[in-house]
């Protein structure tokens, strides 16, 4: 049971992200834009199950047109999924996705929520997704939400009935209707009520679709035309919503921009009925509150006085609004909720209005606890009102100024300031903890429902415009100009003295010869020092060649070699490193970074440890060509069991004999991302006819990742079939085939933990030169044999194969390299 108490110190529905770090100008139209949306009291909370699934021009056209408060709740960050990108997988892509979220909202003006369900990997039915979520702990997450945030209309991406295809899809919706429900339900999560109270939205629709084939739109449904064009924007919301939706870019989801008329349909699932419009009969205007029409009348004269060209006229009446605001009883649940809200968008209208810059920002992009940083804080008013610069407050004390700001003049004030003791390391909150496959652990309920962490540190300014007092926040950050791409900021992050990243996730011993591996230890504090320790399980011998570590300067490294060797009865096991410093205090994490151009820079600091895997293996041949694709970890898994690996450029594959490759393989999505590929069709096919081995890894054949080029030397096609259950039974259909024979004997044990799934994207239509290896499927549907089928071609072997073998081979899975070891062996033909 959740424990609520929390929740009354922090508001856990104000959307953080990476416009609250400075302050962000709007321009004249933009006013305007937010000055009538300050005249609007009403809200729509949209819900589905993952990073993408999101109607953005649905959202840009609700926050922008109808001027509603607008949020996604999506029940998951998208762990499960494939990235086009990069090689994350897991943890890291659902932080990818998550800061792709938050992109996206910045662009179409909505917020974002999440749930602490965790995207295990496709579902193809809500009975299977709820035996890995715990549906109870995802609804109240979903409860609280509606609570908290006040929807006065809920819309679902997906219908309850299976149409959406995926099970998270379909559980989404399901749980959707019965959150509608039990938000209303005193009895429902009744200790919520301490700290909140019941809500009933007025309906919730599912929003139909017309794509993939399937039509579930009608002419009975509602329908909105939200093609229109918001001429403050200068923009229609298709093309908004383009934008938007093109942030999804591990998803390969950039998008046409569309223009001109376009209609949303939807259909009612529960509550009052409707005609024409989504919000009939509900008033969204300030008159629905008691006590507002001054309020009212005070908006509406400051939209009529505006003039785009002097914005900072506009003040004085905003100074009004926020008093006026100010005025409304606090103790009306619903009156209190709109006011906390108004008075944010009043006074960003305010700092926007008035042209006030403000910033604060430290010399280095990190600090541990209890040291000393030097904080840099700006103030520059750029318009003639009248601002006045009480204080502002540092991280743990106060600079008093009582300075009346001279139009457009940069003030600069700095600041050493010692970071507190106890701060928390910064860290993606939902991994702070292990947690089982469906669930996030999260033991701070405040942050249930949150999108990202607070910053790690903040500034407050203290601001009198005229005669109105602001204490105006702003996130710590560090700022610096890149010769490229000019002046980037990034998060300020609070880290442990030094972090040790091991050079490899896991590492596979297929012999008992011995390992060298690598760490790498890093400062993040002058004048570091400590001794290295490392830790295994019995029956593996760990050496360490000098463990111990001196390092002057912050950011310096040092890369220290241990020697493991496994013993006969070795098991397997998880090597564990941590560095215990002169103070007798111990380092154990590990830092993995991500640096993409269209997300904030992100990080994950994890327990220092890899797993140890001793693998009974036979090889033939150790020379192996590695063609890349989407990105993945299969080459570094190979090179862990001995083999020589190439990575073929494009300028290999057109100029070098490949004979001297006992096999070549492609990377993940290869031929739905290089297009090269096709021009090398017929070497490859010449490599494979002389005698070499070509195994070809999964590819997409859809919209997003078309196969254009041809594959293999008889034809197949690519499907969307897949088996989710990653204990599915392996029936062997052709069990004397070398595949499963040489070097390696494989039997169903070697089919045991795997992770997430057995395949995906299966081959069918599938020529008759073609052996298929195994028979599988997923409970109560019909087998497949397309998960890998093998050509005779010449002297050599064509494979293609849907196994997940990119998510096998870096966690370990022993069977896995066992049989990929035998696709690589494949024996030439006579």
């Amino acid at each position: 049971m959740i424990n609520y108490k929390l929740l009354l110190a922090l508001p856990i529905f104000l959307a953080h992200n990476l416009v609250s770090q400075v302050s962000k100008q709007l321009n004249a139209g933009e006013i305007l834009q937010q000055l009538k949306k300050l005249n609007t009291v009403g809200s729509v909370l949209y819900i589905a199950a993952h990073p993408d699934d999101e109607n953005t021009r649905l959202l840009g056209y609700l926050a922008n047109e109808k001027k509603v408060r607008t949020a996604y709740l999506s029940l998951t960050r998208g762990d499960g999924g494939q990235n086009l990108i990069g090689k994350e997988q897991g943890e890291l892509l659902g932080l990818i996705r998550t800061q792709e979220l938050l992109a996206a909202r910045r662009t179409d003006g909505a917020e974002q929520f999440f749930t602490r369900a965790n995207d295990f990997g496709y579902s193809k039915n809500p009975e299977e997704t709820f035996t890995f979520w715990n549906k109870d702990s995802i609804l109240a997450d979903m409860v609280l939400t509606i609570r908290k945030f006040k929807p006065d209309v809920i819309i679902c991406r997906f219908p309850t009935t299976g149409e959406g295809g995926h099970g998270h899809h379909t559980a989404s919706a399901l749980l959707a209707v019965e959150a509608f429900d039990a938000a209303a339900d005193s009895k429902k999560f009744p200790e919520q009520l301490n700290y909140t109270e019941v809500w009933q939205a007025k309906r919730i629709f599912w929003n139909t679709f017309n794509f993939g084939g399937t039509n579930t739109t009608a002419p009975n449904q509602v329908k909105i035309d939200v093609g229109v064009f918001n001429s403050l924007l200068g923009k229609s919301y298709g093309e908004i919503a383009a934008e938007s939706r093109s942030m999804h870019k591990s998803q390969g989801f950039g998008s046409a921009k569309q223009r001109g008329s376009n209609i949303e349909y939807f259909k009612l699932l529960k509550g009052d009925s409707v005609k024409t419009d989504l919000f009939e009969g509900v008033n969204i205007n300030w008159n629905r509150l008691k006590g507002t029409e001054k309020i009212q009348k005070l908006i509406d004269e400051a939209i009529k006085k505006y003039n785009p060209q002097t914005p900072e006229n506009t003040v004085t009446d905003l100074i009004a609004i926020y008093k006026q605001i100010q005025l409304l009883d606090d103790k009306n649940s619903n009156l209190n909720y709109w006011k906390k809200q108004k008075l944010n968008e009043t006074e960003s209208l305010l700092l926007s209005c008035s042209g006030l810059w403000l910033e604060a920002y430290a010399n280095d992009y990190s600090g541990i606890a209890g040291q000393e940083i030097l904080v840099n804080t700006q103030i520059v008013n750029r318009n003639k009102n009248e601002v006045k610069l009480n204080a502002i407050r540092f991280l743990q004390s106060d600079t008093t100024t009582a300075l009346v700001l001279k139009a457009n003049e940069l003030y600069t004030f700095k600041r050493k300031e010692q970071l507190p003791a106890n701060v928390p390391f910064s860290n993606p909150y939902w991994l702070n903890d292990k947690h089982d496959v469906g669930i996030y652990s999260v033991k701070s309920t405040s942050l249930i429902g949150k999108a990202e962490n607070e910053a790690a540190q903040k500034v407050i300014f203290d601001i009198n415009f005229y005669d109105l007092n602001l204490k105006i926040s702003r996130d710590l950050v560090y700022k610096y100009t890149d010769p490229v791409k000019g002046e980037i900021y990034r998060p300020f992050e609070i880290l442990p003295p030094a972090t040790i990243n091991i050079s490899e996730k896991v590492f596979v011993f297929s012999d008992g010869v011995s390992k060298t591996i690598l760490l790498t230890v890093k400062a993040n504090e002058n004048n570091f020092s400590g001794v290295l320790q490392l830790k295994s399980n019995a029956g593996w011998k760990v050496e360490i060649k000098n463990p111990t570590i001196t390092l002057k300067n912050k950011g310096d490294e040092v890369v220290i070699e241990a020697l493991v060797t496994p013993e006969k009865e070795a098991k397997d096991g998880k090597l564990e490193a941590s560095i215990i410093t002169p103070d007798n205090t111990s380092c154990d994490k590990s830092i993995k970074r991500i640096d993409y151009d269209h997300i904030p820079y992100q990080f994950i600091l994890s327990p220092a440890e890899a797993g140890l895997i001793h693998v009974d293996l036979k090889k033939a041949g150790i020379n192996i060509g590695y063609i890349p694709g989407a990105g993945d970890d299969v080459p570094s898994s190979l090179k862990q069991i001995g083999y020589n690996v190439t990575i073929l450029t494009d300028e290999l594959l057109l100029n070098e004999n490949l004979s001297k490759y006992t096999a070549i393989v492609t990377g993940i999505r290869a031929y739905n991302t290089n297009d090269r590929l096709q021009i090398h069709y017929a070497k490859l096919m010449d490599y494979v006819k002389n005698g070499g081995n070509l195994i070809v890894q999964y590819n997409t054949n859809n919209r997003i990742g078309p196969v254009k080029a041809n594959i293999g030397p008889f034809p197949f096609t690519i499907s969307r079939d897949r088996v989710t259950n990653e204990k599915a039974e392996m029936k062997f259909v052709n069990e004397k085939h070398s595949a499963l024979n040489y070097p390696n004997q494989i039997t169903v044990k070697d089919f045991d933990g795997w992770v997430q799934e057995r395949g995906i994207y299966f081959a069918t239509e599938v020529d008759k030169q073609y052996e298929s290896i195994f028979s599988i499927k997923d409970e109560g549907e019909k087998a497949s044999d397309g998960s890998l089928i093998i050509g005779k071609y010449g002297k050599g072997n064509f494979v293609y194969t849907g196994l997940v073998f990119f998510r096998e081979l870096p966690a370990g899975v022993p069977g896995a390299y066992r049989l990929f070891v035998n696709l690589l062996s494949l024996p030439q033909n006579k």
